[in-house]
């Protein structure tokens, strides 16, 4: 990774680290973890927008609907990572859907008060909040670029070149990419079908330009993935 998107890259666990109130001495008597079942919503769009949530266990969809009722997917999310952060920047009332994926999503709130408070006087968690936000304009700009201009193949294997610029670790020459994303989960995200997923990511594999299985995607050459 170059030195301008390494700025601009974190995990967002560590964020989890410092903000779950669980794990923050003077918030943690006051709190508890709200659990979810499979496809339980969050919150819906038009809520007020009070609180970020950070997800101790499962997976959590974003999306937000076209005016034609379409559904529009926007991130999946898993454990550490967090959303509504809108909520920070102004956003009164939510113009998403957060939707659990999983019959065990275990999710812990943070009101926008006390995260003001803990940003309040601590530099380095600001900056990782501002962060956080630049990192999903950047991925929504970037979405939303394949779906406008790319076929499907293309958003396909942008997709994959993007995740291992995100979250990707360097194994030699290879790039393994952990992921729990399914094949219909890569296809929400990319605006197709997951036939047509599964089918780019068999040739894909076929020609042995990646290797794949339920957790993970082996990048063989990033330079010849086309």
């Amino acid at each position: 990774m170059g030195k301008e998107s390494a700025l601009w890259y974190f995990e967002s666990v560590d964020l989890y680290d410092v903000l779950c109130p669980h794990k923050v001495k003077a918030l943690n008597e006051n709190h508890v973890f709200h659990h979810y079942t499979k496809d339980q919503f969050i919150y819906f769009p038009d809520q007020p927008a009070s609180h970020i949530y950070m997800i101790a266990e499962g997976r959590v969809r974003i999306g937000h609907y076209l005016d034609d009722g379409r559904e529009v997917i926007t991130s999946i999310l898993t454990t550490g990572e967090i959303f509504g952060e809108l909520a920070l920047a102004g956003e009164e009332k939510r113009r998403d859907f957060a939707q659990s994926m999983d019959a065990n999503t275990s999710i812990c709130p943070l009101s926008i008060e006390e995260l003001k408070d803990l940003m309040y006087g601590n530099r380095e968690l600001s900056f990782k909040m501002l962060k956080l936000v630049g990192l999903r304009l950047i991925k929504l700009e970037r979405k939303l670029e394949l779906l406008v201009f790319k076929d499907a193949r293309t958003r396909v294997v942008e997709f994959i070149k993007d995740a291992a610029s995100w979250k990707g670790k360097k194994v030699g020459f290879e790039t393994l990419i952990p992921t729990k994303l399914t094949h219909q989960d890569i296809a929400s995200l990319t605006g197709t079908s997951r036939q047509t997923v599964t089918t780019i990511l068999n040739d894909l594999k076929e020609k042995n330009l990646i290797n794949f299985d339920r957790r993970r995607i082996l990048v063989r050459d990033l330079a010849a993935l086309k």
